[in-house]
């Protein structure tokens, strides 16, 4: 499976947008920060949205399509799915 991921920082201010075939693992190495960049700098280690795949290709064209999308088009995608944006990784054990 390939997973299409937003991840946003404890006040919702900031957006992080990626893709991994490996969920769990892609969000241990952000929270222990072992990805240098940008959800490093913002600190984005909360999963406020996720969609899954079995084809890397509509995987990444997705990631694109949402990357390009502006922020309120983003913001109504994660209301609509978590309208309170809770971790959904919260009760993960990583």
């Amino acid at each position: 499976m390939y997973y299409v991921y937003i991840l946003s920082n404890w006040c919702d201010s900031v957006l992080y947008i990626g893709v991994t075939n490996n969920l769990l693992r892609r969000l241990y190495e952000h929270r222990n920060h072992l990805v240098e960049g940008f959800a490093e700098k913002y600190q984005t280690n909360k999963l406020v949205y996720f969609e899954a795949t079995g084809d890397v290709r509509v995987a990444l064209e997705r990631e694109k399509q949402l990357k390009g999308w502006n922020r309120a088009k983003k913001n109504a995608l994660i209301s609509i799915n978590n309208p309170q944006w809770k971790d959904l990784s919260a009760d993960w054990d990583f």
